[in-house]
């Protein structure tokens, strides 16, 4: 690996930029691809990019070859793509007891939690064991966090203080789903209090609200598998 690449790679990884290294395997030669930009030795097509971005939005490591393509007179190179991504991180707003389950089902598919709660006797150690827990005022704690493509925020309190500025700051953010937890017309509410606010019909129509897949949950256990489901269906782009 050549000396800038290697140097590019590891800011990369520093500055959680999510970025491939490609190898061409006939040659060796190298390139790391990032969301918006291509650095290194050889030249990739349009299409060729298409798909190592793809592969890099879903984690996807492995071999890619290329056959023939209409318009193009050679046969598509060999490559190997290695996905550097920084983690999942799911935040979740409000430490009840949906979030005491959701935390660990998270935890479990793979996604660096926080919890954010103000009140600290309800975000706890005793009550969320190995959780990372911020008890500064949602929309503070959020920006603080720094909200990246990578990152899902579920808001849980069910209380506007609480809820509504986190959801400003989530939904003017690259987060790739944001949940609220409560009814229809709850949400309505909702969505005139942002709408009083500043937010934009297109940001407020990135909430999932009702939170969750529709599986007919009830208890908090369910409630909370179908907000992980959800997030997974939104972070694989099956919604």
């Amino acid at each position: 690996m050549k000396r800038d690449i290697l140097e590019r790679l590891l800011k990369a990884r520093t500055d959680k930029v999510p970025v491939a290294l490609v190898t061409d395997l006939s040659s060796g030669m190298q390139s790391l691809v990032f969301h918006d930009a291509v650095h290194g030795g050889f030249g990739l097509e349009d299409h060729h990019l298409a798909e190592i971005r793809a592969r890099l939005r879903q984690d996807h490591s492995g071999l890619v070859e290329f056959p023939d393509v209409e318009g193009y007179e050679d046969e598509g190179p060999r490559l190997f793509v290695h996905a550097h991504n920084p983690p999942l991180r799911l935040i979740v707003v409000g430490a009840v007891h949906i979030a005491q389950l959701l935390t660990r089902m998270a935890d479990l598919a793979g996604y660096a939690v926080t919890v954010v709660d103000p009140r600290a006797a309800f975000a706890s150690e005793a009550r969320f064991p190995g959780v990372e827990l911020v008890h500064s005022w949602p929309d503070e704690a959020l920006d603080a966090l720094v909200i990246d493509a990578r990152t899902a925020v579920v808001t849980l309190t069910h209380d506007a203080k609480l809820d509504d500025p986190a959801l400003m700051v989530a939904l003017r953010s690259p987060a790739f789903y944001v949940g609220s937890l409560g009814s229809n017309r709850t949400h309505a509410k909702r969505l005139d209090r942002l709408c009083e606010q500043g937010l934009s019909e297109t940001e407020l129509k990135r909430i999932h609200a009702p939170v969750g897949l529709d599986i007919g949950a009830e208890t908090p256990a369910e409630i909370a598998v179908s907000i992980i489901a959800q997030v997974v269906a939104a972070r694989r782009n099956a919604l």
